[in-house]
């Protein structure tokens, strides 16, 4: 059996126990195409047999840019990373001064794009590139070279010899891929992942998420230029569990129901969306249908798991499973038995809901730089608590600070940041990765996560503001899509609240308010106001008075990645925030 110790290994290790045929399953032109384990890793030989005819040598940088997750990214990972070259993928959504930033500064000698939106982008900055000999498209693409064009090439099998050569001698400890940062202040960073710090973080959290193996079915979607998606997508190599791609974040509940996965991970802002929609349908409903579904809504929201609210709660669980629940896990395919959430903190009350509706979302923690995953709950065996992100996973130490912030060692952290000796060393003190994060471990191993170090901030009072923990609690509420509390320095804290836009229109049109047309008459509207500070003034409850949010201003634009407010993996780009709003900053603290 093969021993898994560099990425390329999965493929191979799922052959000698399966060769399933619905390995890796992509939508092209309305048909799912599946691929088979054995085509796999056929095709990835191709690729590494024409890539050896190009030239490519070892540690050279190949760059893949695709706007979906799809059968040809992982062919084209396997089939770089096993000849000794290296993967550098990329968010498709940056800017174009980030594109040519990132691919000069790892020098990326090809690029791999997946269609015309991506070329025209690349296409405007070619010209600066100093290092890229050539662009491959996934979609046939008029002026582009094709992928396929690869495959012809490395049909030829005369020089596989040379492929198993490099193969052989790729060291675990060696540079796999150069992740970059999407960050939330000044240039990308590039975190350096070797295949060991990959291949061990996989084989050292695979064990917390059951799994069939062999009949297990999921559905990608998450970016999988960002190492927590590619991650489960190696987990998912190593129990043979089949991977369909969704073909968009639109066409998402469509191809949930095509697909009925078993298992898909989530970030938090779709679980949210998901539930709003669920919420506001109930919302519709009449007489005894619309108490029934408030009735599951209320239990839902005291859940705890093991049955820790006793025999009356779970029987009437039971109930509102049968006649509302079964209704929710129908609308994600009816075979969900777990969804993974990572990249931002998950609100306590999705937990309860969705464990409730026996859908459970286990939480997880983690860094680009911890490769990624640090710590993650587990269903079974006592390894679930609301409220955490889990036990810590094996072969990973964690310890606190004395000023709160988590500090992580284990074969996970990366081998540095490319091209930046300084910042490694910044990080990377005494063997321990210094995460940033502000957290604690209570006594029966679980961590939980407060805020980011950096974020904290003080009021003029010199009482220390978590704005991270507000704003998880202030998102609870369905009128709030995205806030970001503010007031450093100042004498009390305040928000920037784009209010969800939906949402709001379908409580007017229920309570039958006319709040004007657009986004601008909206924020505007006295009731809508006040409706808000209603939401505002309850979750306050929950903090102390020199956190309580005592002014808020709204905003009339979607906070988005392509306009600026967002990173790409939806954090707050605080600075950005500050800057397009910096006349209410005033209004606020005039």
């Amino acid at each position: 059996m093969t021993r898994i110790t560099r990425l390329f290994d999965f493929p191979y290790y799922q052959l000698e126990k399966n060769n399933i045929p619905n390995c890796l399953v992509t939508k092209y032109d309305g048909k799912w195409v599946a691929t088979s384990t054995k085509e796999y890793i056929e095709k990835a030989n191709k690729i590494s047999r024409a890539l050896l005819r190009l030239g490519v040598q070892k540690e050279d940088k190949i760059a893949i840019i695709s706007s979906n997750n799809r059968t040809e990214w992982n062919i084209m990972d396997i089939g770089v990373l096993q000849i000794g070259a290296q993967t550098v993928p990329i968010y498709p959504t940056i800017t174009e001064e980030d594109y040519e930033y990132i691919l000069n500064h790892c020098e990326a000698k090809y690029c791999f794009v997946s269609d015309s939106d991506v070329l025209f982008k690349l296409n405007n900055i070619k010209k600066n590139l100093n290092n890229l000999k050539d662009i491959y498209s996934f979609n046939q693409i008029e002026d582009c070279k094709n992928w396929n064009e690869l495959l012809v090439l490395g049909e030829d099998y005369s020089n596989q010899d040379v492929v198993e050569d490099r193969k052989n001698n790729v060291n675990p400890n060696e540079l796999a891929t150069i992740i970059y940062t999407s960050g939330t202040t000044g240039k990308p960073k590039g975190v350096m992942l070797s295949h060991n710090n990959i291949v061990s973080n996989v084989l050292d959290s695979a064990s917390r998420i059951p799994f069939e193996e062999g009949t297990s079915v999921a559905l990608s979607f998450l970016p999988v230029c960002h190492i927590f998606e590619r991650v489960i997508l190696y987990i998912y190599q190593y129990y043979s569990v089949s991977i369909y791609f969704a073909e968009s974040i639109d066409k998402l509940s469509d191809n949930i129901k095509e697909v009925k996965p078993t298992v898909f991970s989530v970030v938090p802002r779709l679980l949210e969306k998901v539930y709003d929609k669920i919420y506001a349908k109930g919302t519709e409903l009449k007489g005894f249908k619309k108490k029934l579904f408030f009735w599951a809504i209320d239990l839902g929201l005291r859940y705890e798991p093991y049955q820790a609210n006793g025999w009356w709660y779970e029987f009437q669980l039971k109930i509102a499973r049968k006649l509302i629940f079964s209704k929710w896990r129908e609308g994600l395919g009816g075979n969900l038995t777990v969804m993974v959430s990572g990249s931002a903190a998950l609100q306590t009350r999705l937990t309860r809901m969705f464990a409730a509706a026996e859908m459970p979302v286990m939480e997880g923690y983690g860094l680009t730089e911890t490769s990624p995953v640090i710590s993650v709950c587990d269903v079974r065996n006592g390894g679930f608590k609301i409220g955490t992100v889990g036990k810590i996973i094996q072969n990973v130490e964690v310890k606190i600070a004395t000023d709160g912030e988590i500090l992580c060692k284990g074969p996970n952290i990366m081998m540095g940041y490319y091209k930046d000796e300084q910042q490694t060393k910044e990080v990377i003190v005494g063997g321990y990765f210094h995460t940033g994060d502000i957290g604690e471990i209570d006594s029966d191993g679980f961590l939980k996560i407060t805020d980011r170090k950096k974020e904290m901030f003080k009021t003029s009072g010199g009482k220390y503001i978590a704005p991270q923990l507000i704003e998880s609690a202030m998102k609870e509420s369905h009128f709030i899509e995205q806030i970001m509390v503010i007031g450093d320095g100042q004498k009390m804290p305040a928000a920037f609240i784009q209010p969800n836009f939906n949402f709001v229109k379908e409580w007017a049109k229920r309570h039958h308010i006319n709040i004007g047309t657009n986004n601008a008459e909206i924020i505007n509207n006295q009731q809508v106001i006040n409706r808000i500070q209603e939401e505002i003034n309850e979750i306050n409850k929950k903090f102390g008075s020199w956190e309580q949010i005592k002014r808020f201003e709204l905003t009339p634009e979607i906070w988005s990645i392509d306009a600026g407010h967002l990173t790409p993996t939806m954090k707050l780009k605080r600075k950005i925030v500050m800057e397009k709003y910096k006349n209410l900053y005033q209004k606020i603290y005039n």
